[in-house]
């Protein structure tokens, strides 16, 4: 089921009227949605602490490099064709971790259906340059889990403090908390509302 639907759009109104004051402001939120696998972990990782068209560059870049993205391609690069691809050091090095946790079976996307978010979350973040970020956002958009709050999203948390009296980290987690079990939706919300806010699709 999509994170995107009027059923738990209306509970979450129900939940926090915030989000119902989005919803007449802008309407409901795209189902944004990624494929899952390799290729959308690899971006979210690029994705990473820049904004989102310099990191499609800079993907764009690399896949038409490579003959095919796939693990064992990414290792064969070197250092020097990584940064002919404007992949920096850090992220580089990230992506050769994911390609070999890939390659030597400490990573499958196939187990991930019968495992919880927090099980997954454990096996991402085992991977160096995978953090809580990367997994909320693989979670949301390729996963599809209905209740993940990513707490180091930029654009959430500045729209949270836009729009409601929490500002701390603490006061913002204390309000999450309230839209358990939809927090996915509540967090496509805030998006939505950060990204038309600003006149941005």
């Amino acid at each position: 089921m999509s994170i995107v639907n009027q059923s738990d759009s209306d509970r979450l109104f129900e939940l926090d009227p915030l989000f119902s004051r989005i919803y007449d402001q802008y309407g409901s939120p795209p189902n944004w949605t990624r494929p899952p696998g390799f290729i959308s972990l690899s971006k979210i990782i690029l994705e990473q602490q820049v904004s989102l068209a310099s990191a499609n560059a800079h993907f764009l870049k690399l896949n038409s490099f490579l003959k095919e993205f796939t693990p064992s391609e990414i290792l064969k690069l070197t250092d020097e064709e990584m940064r002919t691809c404007q992949i920096s050091r850090q992220k580089a090095t990230y992506l050769r971790e994911l390609s070999d946790a890939i390659l030597y079976g400490n990573l499958s996307f196939d187990s991930f259906g019968n495992m919880a978010d927090a099980e997954i979350r454990k096996e991402l973040t085992r991977i160096k340059g995978i953090g809580d970020w990367t997994t909320d956002i693989y979670l949301l958009f390729c996963l599809q889990a209905k209740d993940i709050f990513p707490a180091g999203d930029i654009a959430v948390i500045n729209t949270i403090r836009a729009l409601t009296p929490a500002q701390t980290k603490e006061e913002i987690l204390t309000l999450s908390e309230n839209w358990k079990p939809l927090r996915s939706l509540a967090t496509y919300y805030l998006w939505h509302y950060y990204l038309r806010k600003r006149n941005r699709v």
